[in-house]
């Protein structure tokens, strides 16, 4: 997906409230962004990092400015707005770049399925074959003890709902459908992943279990820019 027109950078001052970032330009201006991102977002914005926003015309928003990226200290550019992983997702699925998810007629969004009240990312059809479930999680958790081993986890707190989305994908295998988990890297630096079991073990092994009763697990990593950013390559998801 292309940002149109081109992010804009700044320095960042500090991420808080988990919705707000303050951010300063280069020429001393300062104010507050939107910060899509619920996480804990560990080592993505760290007072100093450089920022990349997005500026929204809606008169009637509170804070104009978004902030989408942020460059660490090794100029790793990291996408911070989590929403995007969906968008890039479906754009990927659309092009056919991920291999693993071509040649299914329909795709659908937001589709409830299960039996815990949930969505789906996607759902893939094709007369000829089962329905595939796709469930997407960003990955943007870099090895802290590691920076430079390229070694990303998922996910970078507890997460009860990634615990409940594992759990029914295992039940959409045993109903005679396609289940993938599939990692969208966001972060420069991964070049794999490894679920977290050092942040929440009973996530990382309830997708062992998952993995064990035919859910696949994929990883694609995305080409980030100021101006675009677009899954890009498969890289290897370690169990």
């Amino acid at each position: 997906m292309k940002f149109a027109p081109a992010l804009q950078s700044a320095t960042l001052i500090k991420r808080y409230k988990r919705f707000l970032a303050d951010l300063k330009t280069a020429d001393g201006a300062e104010f507050t962004a939107h910060c899509a991102n619920t996480g804990k977002m560990t080592g993505c914005a760290e007072p100093g990092f450089k920022a990349f926003y997005s500026t929204s015309d809606n008169a009637k928003r509170k804070y104009p400015q978004s902030l989408q990226l942020t460059q660490n200290q090794f100029d790793h550019l990291i996408c911070v707005n989590t929403a995007i992983a969906n968008q890039v997702v479906l754009e990927a699925l659309n092009t056919g770049a991920i291999a693993e998810l071509v040649d299914y007629q329909t795709i659908a969004a937001e589709v409830k399925y299960g039996q815990e009240n949930s969505r789906i990312d996607f759902l893939l059809t094709d007369e000829h074959k089962p329905h595939c479930y796709v469930e997407v999680k960003s990955v943007t958790l870099l090895s802290q003890t590691e920076p430079h081993s390229g070694q990303g986890y998922f996910p970078d707190a507890k997460t009860e709902r990634g615990q409940k989305h594992v759990r029914e994908l295992v039940e959409m295998v045993q109903q005679g459908h396609r289940a993938v988990l599939l990692f969208a890297v966001l972060h420069d630096g991964i070049n794999q992943v490894s679920a977290a079991e050092h942040i929440d073990p009973k996530y990382a092994q309830l997708l062992t279990e998952a993995i064990k009763k035919g859910v696949e697990v994929i990883a694609y990593k995305a080409e980030i820019s100021a101006s675009q950013i677009r899954l890009a390559e498969k890289v290897p998801f370690i169990a």
